[in-house]
């Protein structure tokens, strides 16, 4: 079987594989050395599926196992043919003990749906990654997804289209607040301060205390206006005193805010100091 595998890899550069990475590759690269034979593997560019699926439908999705990403992405669920996986070693070996091979039946079929599963999603990726806004994805926490992936690629610009897009559309208060707090930070990283602000006071306005921080930073660090920094610190300690937020979570503003508010009215002191000389 070893032998005619690398029959079967002989004509190909690159595998596509869902947990191949982690799972598949390790075990045949183990056999092939068990058996003294040149493992062909590690010479091809391997694409696994899952980690990257993991990435765009995390937050999403309830689930990333291909067949569930079958039925909620690609709209594709499969017939009563299907073998659930865990099932397949149990007919495998009963397969083994009774030379009846009618039960493999469901489990040919799960394997074939497996591989035409990988084709499917590796086109519906590929398009999504190629044009995200041709109609094809739809869901706002999809483009938030992407705009993760892109801003991890240093591709800035298309990083924060694709934030802004997201944010239009339907999220929870929850997952805007988090993607509002990435995109303002990106915003910050692209030198489009202005932008960042506006972000962060609108944020601010909801109620998230990164937002008051932030915005305590900015008035500290590049305006040198250190009441106005006072002021955001003492809004955000607000917030901390009467949110619902764990106890540690609490402790860990309150002396981060504590600390910055000390550091402000030391800066202010100099500052009036030297404005009386």
């Amino acid at each position: 079987m070893l032998e005619a595998l690398l029959d079967f890899l002989a004509p190909a550069h690159a595998l596509v594989t869902f947990n191949g990475k982690a799972f598949d590759a390790p075990l045949l690269n183990t056999r092939y050395a068990l058996h003294s034979i040149p493992t062909p593997l590690r010479e091809f560019s391997h694409l696994d599926l899952l980690p990257l699926a993991r990435r765009l439908w995390r937050d999403r999705l309830p689930s990333r196992a291909l067949k569930y990403l079958e039925e909620n992405i690609l709209d594709a669920p499969r017939t009563t043919e299907e073998v659930p996986g865990y099932e397949i070693p149990w007919l495998y070996f009963d397969y083994l003990r009774t030379g009846d091979a009618t039960p493999l039946k469901g489990v040919f079929y799960h394997n074939a749906m497996d591989v035409v599963a990988m084709a499917a999603l590796l086109s519906h990726v590929a398009a999504m990654l190629h044009d995200p806004f041709d109609g094809r994805v739809q869901h706002g926490l999809d483009f938030i997804a992407l705009g993760k992936l892109y801003e991890d690629l240093r591709q800035w610009d298309l990083a924060a289209r694709l934030f802004e897009h997201g944010l239009t559309l339907d999220l929870t208060e929850a997952d805007f607040g988090s993607a509002l707090e990435r995109l303002s930070h990106l915003q910050k990283r692209r030198g489009d301060l202005g932008e960042a602000v506006r972000l962060w006071e609108q944020a601010a306005a909801q109620g998230h205390i990164y937002a008051h921080v932030e915005l305590a930073k900015h008035y500290e660090h590049r305006l040198r206006d250190y009441d106005s920094a006072i002021g955001w610190v003492a809004s955000a300690l607000e917030l901390v005193k009467t949110s619902e937020l764990p106890k540690y979570i609490q402790k860990h503003w309150k002396d981060e805010l504590a600390h910055r508010n000390e550091r402000l009215k030391k800066k202010r002191k100099s500052k009036n100091s030297r404005n009386s000389l």
